[in-house]
């Protein structure tokens, strides 16, 4: 079967057309394939998402590039038949947004080379940003800024794009920025005196139709600098966004945008403090609970089965017996709960079983004096089995968590009773 004429090649900026079906397919979901002789549509290849639009009546939700250089319409809605002219109509704001995104990728991958003489190794084109990984030494902020700077200043320019098609002799004398990946006619996109890549893929007519270019952020990934940009439409978005986030921020503090980072910060070292010092003051309140506790345990004989409350089981004569003091709090913290466990085994032989629920979350530690028996670690794995949780640790004190917390009473009464 012949192959699909690709009108986007001529033509980024092409919306409409007419074509013959050519072949159909029906899939599993209920969608079908339809094969055109030509078409406007991108298929998803290159790095670039596909084009959507519609068909007829019918709406385009996927194009796919198949082995034999037709280009799959993945449509839902009303079916042509094979031999049929039907009308498509591309989804333009979609296309602008990767039209964009994909001229400004040549433009910023140009300037890291041209500055840098770091080519670009890879491209994807996702839903709120873009990447590139360039092959960039020591990557700095002040480094890929430059870049970033050089790429704008084409675009404002309005540097003219060409789209030529060269055979491989031609290419070979020319000064592409890449190897062509593949054999025969190439389409080579051109940037009026400053890049020169073979592409099939939508671009603009100008670099000002890109806009601007922006980068969020970069890291060191698999020995490349993975760089998150963002072009055109995509850019003012997220301007919008960082801008409301921004205001918000500055209004709690009844500040000015600029004055809000050094605002911020000090709250967060004011916090710090203000975190260890809770922490020191609950130490010490600690101790004092635990007191408390263990003087109840010492008058209570033991609590009833299945009550997750504090109670004390001796075990052996008055002078070797172990109190075991089970309790379950609402809402108290892991570090807490640590605290309090710590507190109460500093007495001789005293088994802790502390937990607390806050809302579908359960957190647990178990504790024992260096002279009281148990194996905490063991305690802890079969408690967190009941509330389907996770937990380990040492014999002498283990921490863990779940999220059954209609089972944690079971918890808790089956380390009981298996001391």
């Amino acid at each position: 079967m012949s192959a699909t004429e690709r009108l986007y090649y001529n033509d980024s900026q092409l919306l409409e057309f007419d074509a013959r079906v050519i072949d159909l397919a029906k899939r599993g979901d209920g969608t079908t394939e339809v094969t055109l002789d030509r078409t406007a549509f991108y298929p998803t290849g290159g790095g670039q998402p596909n084009d959507t639009g519609m068909l007829g009546e019918a709406l385009v939700i996927d194009c796919i590039d198949d082995d034999s250089k037709r280009v799959l319409h993945v449509i839902r809605g009303p079916a042509p038949q094979i031999g049929d002219t039907v009308h498509g109509r591309i989804d333009w704001l979609r296309r602008l947004d990767h039209l964009q995104q994909h001229t400004g990728q040549h433009i910023l991958s140009a300037a890291f080379v041209k500055l840098f003489e770091a080519p670009t190794r890879s491209f994807r084109v996702l839903e709120h940003e873009c990447e590139i990984d360039v092959a960039l030494e020591d990557p700095t902020d002040e480094r890929i800024e430059q870049a970033v700077n050089l790429a704008n200043q084409i675009i404002w320019e309005c540097r003219p794009i060409q789209i030529r098609q060269v055979t491989s002799a031609e290419a070979a004398s020319l000064p592409l920025r890449k190897e062509p990946a593949r054999e025969g006619e190439l389409r080579v996109i051109e940037i009026d005196q400053f890049d020169l890549t073979p592409c099939g893929g939508t671009h603009a007519r100008s670099t000002g139709e890109v806009g601007v270019i922006a980068v969020r952020s970069w890291e060191r990934a698999k020995g490349l600098t993975r760089i998150q940009f963002m072009a055109g439409v995509r850019v003012l978005n997220d301007y919008r966004r960082a801008n409301r986030t921004d205001r918000a921020i500055a209004e709690l503090f009844s500040a000015g945008r600029e004055d809000a980072p050094a605002l911020l910060a000090k709250l967060i070292e004011e916090n710090k403090k203000l975190t260890h010092r809770v922490r020191e003051l609950d130490e010490l309140a600690c101790r004092a609970e635990a007191e408390g506790l263990l003087r109840v345990s010492s008058t209570t004989p033991g609590s009833p089965s299945g009550q997750p409350a504090w109670g004390g089981v001796s075990e052996g004569s008055s002078a070797t017996s172990t109190r075991v003091i089970a309790k379950v709090f609402e809402n108290r913290d892991a570090e807490s709960l640590k605290h309090l466990a710590l507190a109460l085994i500093a007495h001789p032989n005293v088994v802790a079983l502390l937990a607390s629920r806050d809302n579908d979350t359960v957190r647990l530690v178990f504790a024992r004096s260096s002279d009281a028996r148990g194996d905490m670690n063991a305690l802890m794995r079969e408690a967190c089995k009941v509330i389907d949780g996770r937990g380990g640790g040492k014999p002498d004190m283990a921490q863990g968590g779940g999220k059954n917390v209609t089972r944690l009473s079971e918890a808790i009464e089956c380390a009981r009773s298996s001391l």
